[in-house]
């Protein structure tokens, strides 16, 4: 009897540190590159089981911010990912990196690797050549995938591959992600593993709006919800109702077709059509509305420069101006403001802002930031792949 009572405690023992062990295994190590203001590893750290060892970041407004919002004290550090010499770079599990973007985006003059700062993907491939960690995790905009007909990509595709590396991608939207905010990223996470293959994507984000008709009718005359998605544009459909639909200002319970102009025509990614007949419309303001560039009135924009009540904020970026339309009055987005939309909180902005620092800087900072609630996504599914095939040990 005594025997037994032995033998189970010392199988109960045997469980107990197999299972300290996995919970010591499932702790991630990560290296922060390019880390901007901390959007990687705010992320992470909301997903827990990640620890940071060093980070490395040029702008040097960036660089305080994120000693302020982190502890950093006793981490590695370097001012310039091109002078890293991986020889003396602790070990790492994932290489976090958001490259510079304003290469491949639509915004800039998309030079692609013929910028200085689109060949800084190279500098991600030479410390994942040298260091080899489990998990890699990028992101960029999804111009990316079409710049220069694809060939961008294709070469990024081939460094990886030729390196071992397995790899998934997808675009995300943040909005899905609890920030109101129309923000698509392009999104890759690579593994050495194969096992992990189709185990990180896609990610389950919040309830997505749907497409919902409220008046019906031949095509071009069916009127839809604003408060749902745009119909899907068709490329090569004809008439002004094949690329188009209606959606209503008002939101009348009950709505009814009237002679009196109460729709406007949108486009799914470009706004209001230009379109000769179709600009009339009835604007209801009845709540505050996102608005780009909101001190040049008098200039006209492509697309749309003002949003429904009800819509996401539009994508900031580190050089638009974004305000809200309210009461007939418009004013700028706050600094603090454009740091919710990338899901930070009050008091790290409150944290950064105690610097002194410009409202330009912080309003840059912010637009070049990784979407944090998206990350906080992925980073639960990398712990989820890395729990299940114990990975990392």
């Amino acid at each position: 009897m005594i025997q037994n009572n032995e033998g189970r405690y010392e199988r109960s023992c045997r469980l107990f540190l197999s299972a300290k062990r996995r919970l010591i295994a499932a702790t991630i190590q990560f290296f922060d590159l390019f880390s901007g203001i901390g959007g990687f590893r705010e992320g992470l750290r909301r997903a827990g089981n990640f620890v940071c060892v060093g980070h490395c970041e040029v702008d040097t407004y960036a660089d305080k911010n994120y000693r302020l919002l982190f502890d950093t004290e006793g981490e590695w550090y370097c001012n310039d990912a091109r002078t890293i010499e991986p020889e003396r770079m602790p070990d790492f599990d994932l290489l976090c990196a958001g490259f510079p973007c304003q290469s491949f985006s639509v915004a800039g003059k998309r030079l692609g690797f013929e910028d200085t700062r689109g060949t800084l993907f190279f500098e991600v491939a030479r410390l994942l050549a040298a260091k080899r960690p489990a998990f890699f995790l990028l992101e960029n905009v999804p111009g990316l995938l079409s710049h220069d007909g694809g060939k961008t990509l294709e070469t990024i595709y081939a460094t990886l591959i030729e390196m071992g590396y397995h790899f998934e991608w997808c675009v995300h939207n943040s909005r899905y992600f609890g920030v109101p905010q129309q923000r698509r990223r392009l999104y890759i996470v690579g593994y050495l593993d194969p096992r992990c293959a189709g185990q990180v994507f896609p990610l389950s984000g919040g309830n997505a709006a749907h497409l919902r008709q409220l008046i019906g009718g031949a095509q071009g005359q069916r009127v839809y919800d604003p408060n749902g998605v745009a119909c899907t544009q068709a490329a090569t459909s004809g008439g002004w109702g094949g690329k188009t639909g209606l959606y209503f200002i008002d939101m009348n319970a009950d709505p009814i077709v009237t002679d009196v102009a109460r729709c406007i025509t949108a486009r799914q990614d470009s706004g209001v059509s230009k379109h000769r007949g179709e600009h009339s419309a009835v604007l209801i303001e009845d709540a505050p509305r996102a608005i780009l560039t909101p001190d040049r009135e008098k200039v006209r924009q492509q697309g749309r420069r003002i949003k429904e009540p009800d819509e996401p904020m539009f994508t900031i970026t580190a050089q638009d101006r974004h305000g809200i339309l309210h009461k007939g009055r418009i004013r700028k987005l706050m600094p603090i403001e454009c740091w919710r939309l990338q899901g930070y909180a009050d008091e790290q902005f409150n944290k950064a802002a105690a610097l002194g620092l410009k409202d330009g800087h912080l309003y840059k900072m912010a637009g070049n930031s990784v979407s944090v609630p998206v990350i906080s996504a992925i980073g639960q599914k990398i712990k989820a792949v890395n729990e299940k095939y114990e990975i990392v040990r």
